[in-house]
């Protein structure tokens, strides 16, 4: 009778013991992600004090694509103001959305492509691009390993008794994946 006694508690005190690990993980998993969006606002806080600097480049050349501007100070404006990583995620597609645009309507004009303030703008921005997809990379892998943590058993229990939930991956967007399953245009 008393061994049993022990052997329940021993039980219990085990099951405890491995709830508490589970909770553990998951709180790193959730840190880990945490952190690495944490490098990805490091990036886009640079590439935010770009984009003035290049639509004040490209006002000069570019009288009659005002409306291209104007999106682009709005995208950065959202971008800049989001608050959660979520609605960072969601904003910054649409940063990234304005700045194809801006590239797209640049192909017109030779003289702006020319201009160095430009072309070293062009060339900061497209380096910060290259660091961010980086980042973007190891952010979405935390938050595979976090969301893959959250959902499997036995930690989908523990994760549902203290609110972890699956988390929102860095994708390229709604608006970049329709210009993206497009395919290309070629002309000579």
């Amino acid at each position: 009778m008393i061994t049993t006694g022990w052997i329940l508690i021993g039980a219990g005190v085990i099951l405890i013991l491995y709830f508490i690990s589970l909770y553990n993980r998951l709180v790193s998993y959730r840190n880990t992600r945490e952190n690495a969006f944490a490098d990805i606002d490091v990036q886009l806080k640079q590439r935010h004090d770009l984009i003035p600097q290049l639509v004040e480049a490209v006002k000069g050349y570019m009288k009659h694509e005002n409306q291209t501007l104007v999106d682009l100070t709005q995208a950065r404006s959202a971008a800049m103001s989001a608050k959660t990583i979520n609605d960072k995620i969601d904003a910054e597609n649409l940063l990234t959305s304005a700045l194809s645009g801006l590239k797209v309507a640049v192909e017109a004009y030779p003289d702006l492509k020319a201009n160095q303030n430009f072309m070293h703008l062009q060339e900061e921005i497209s380096d910060i691009e290259n660091k961010l997809a980086a980042v973007r990379r190891y952010f979405n892998s935390a938050t595979k390993e976090y969301n893959n943590a959250v959902e499997t058993f036995p930690a989908n229990i523990v994760s549902g008794m203290f609110g972890f939930k699956r988390e929102k991956m860095f994708d390229v967007g709604a608006v970049e994946r329709v210009r993206l399953d497009e395919p290309p245009k070629v002309s000579f």
